[in-house]
């Protein structure tokens, strides 16, 4: 499993917008082939802060999202909106058990 988590920020007023446009993408990357999970949260305690954590089965499932015209569509409409620079952090992991 290949694991991304993302954290951004934006002005307060901004995020709003932000949140939205992932939202309008969340469907199409988490019907893209090998994706696990597309999660977006807004920080409760910080309200300039948007974390994305991303979940894919491989590294080359996560390399086509990263080459997608959502991928591109997100940058192209979120960046603009950021005040300071994405924070990626990207594991490789192995899942031990999925509780229910």
């Amino acid at each position: 499993m290949f694991i991304a988590i993302l954290d951004l920020h934006t002005a307060a007023a901004d995020r709003p917008a932000a949140l939205a446009r992932f939202d309008a993408e969340a469907d199409l990357v988490r019907a893209m082939p090998g994706n696990v999970a597309f999660r977006v949260y807004a920080a409760r305690e910080d309200d300039t802060a948007i974390a994305v954590v991303h979940e894919w089965d491989d590294e080359a499932s996560f390399a086509r999202y990263l080459g997608s015209d959502s991928f591109a569509r997100l940058g192209g409409s979120v960046r603009p909106l950021q005040t300071g620079t994405t924070v990626s952090r990207r594991f490789r992991a192995d899942l031990l058990e999925s509780v229910a």
